[in-house]
């Protein structure tokens, strides 16, 4: 999905496609998967299963969660960031705040 964005401090006012786009069929096969695992724990607690097996599934799905996190970290970081670190200035100082808060909502979640 491409955007245009409004010349905002955050993003530019730059006709804009995000790092994702060229894996955005494989992200929503894999959240895809991620609601199916979520939509299966929802059904072991309706069945009341055992709870290690409950939390065995609930944390393949924070892991699964993690690994899109991480990818989509990833693809901003060589997408938006490195462009907008070629552009310099206070777009670049923007893009590379976002992407520390993300890493730090990342590290305490």
């Amino acid at each position: 999905m491409t955007d245009t964005l409004e010349p905002t401090p955050d993003h530019g006012a730059e006709h804009h496609s995000h790092g994702y786009i060229s894996d955005k069929k494989r992200y929503l096969a894999r959240l895809k998967r991620i609601e199916g695992q979520a939509r299966g724990i929802h059904r072991m607690v309706e069945e009341e299963q055992y709870c290690i097996d409950i939390l065995t599934q609930i944390s393949a799905l924070t892991s699964a969660l993690e690994g899109v996190a991480l990818g989509l970290l990833d693809d901003h970081l060589k997408h938006c960031v490195v462009d907008a670190a070629k552009l310099g200035g206070e777009a670049a100082d923007v893009k590379i705040k976002e992407a520390s808060d993300a890493i730090a909502r990342l590290v305490r979640s």
